[in-house]
């Protein structure tokens, strides 16, 4: 057993949004990451996905994209993205699939991890962060400590955390969520969202304050699966 991770799929079976206008490395990219995934995964492995799966606009569009990673190898655990307009009742999305399954306040078991998550969002920075973003920076806080404490109360104390956003802002400074992260002892932190060589300078990666953080943007990994742990 073991749990891979990739970010920011932009799959688009239904909806004509082709990613190749974002450069040449991703023409063909869904075609990479699958070649890449039916040859490290297995039936017994965990994949987490963490956000931007889909470019439908209604469930009704999503569902070819999420039809074809659940033919896929492995269990998958997929956290919401800011394209992700999809997104439903986390109900509705857990009775779609038996062995795929969506994280909005709650947790899933690895062994003895509890993987936990939410979206996140921007963390106060220079450039832009106004009283808009001030408010969903403060909700999605609050989900992700009702995602670890859900945990918490069912007896875990080893937490994996996959969220859609950098844990940090362009400075890689402090932040409510870094805050959590260290405050609930969570042991790795999976993210997507950034895009492109200059982005890629600006999410916080390796270990800090004993918590290790993975960049899993399916560009910035080559359209290969990250392996998390063993």
């Amino acid at each position: 057993m073991a749990i891979y991770a990739i970010g920011d799929l932009h799959l688009s079976k239904v909806v004509d949004k082709p990613m190749d206008i974002f450069g040449e490395n991703w023409i063909g990219h869904k075609e990479k990451i699958i070649a890449d995934w039916k040859e490290k995964v297995g039936s017994e492995d965990t994949v987490l996905i963490v956000g931007d799966t889909s470019w439908g606009m209604n469930l009704n569009q999503a569902i070819p994209d999420l039809d074809d990673i659940n033919e896929l190898e492995g269990r998958k655990i997929l956290i919401k993205g800011n394209h992700d307009y999809w997104w439903t009742s986390i109900s509705k999305l857990n009775n779609l699939y038996d062995n795929m399954k969506f994280i909005q306040n709650n947790f899933y078991e690895y062994e003895d991890y509890a993987i936990c998550g939410t979206r996140g969002w921007l963390c106060p920075n220079e450039v832009k962060f106004d009283e808009d973003d001030e408010k969903v920076y403060k909700r999605e806080t609050k989900r992700l400590k009702l995602s670890l404490d859900s945990a918490k109360k069912a007896g875990f104390n080893k937490f994996i955390v996959i969220t859609h956003y950098p844990p940090t802002n362009d400075k890689l400074e402090e932040s409510e969520f870094t805050k959590i992260y260290e405050e609930y002892n969570v042991e790795k932190v999976i993210y997507g969202h950034l895009h492109g060589k200059e982005w890629f300078k600006v999410g916080l990666q390796g270990t800090r304050n004993n918590v290790e953080y993975y960049l899993t943007s399916c560009d910035y990994t080559d359209f290969k699966l990250v392996k998390i742990m063993d």
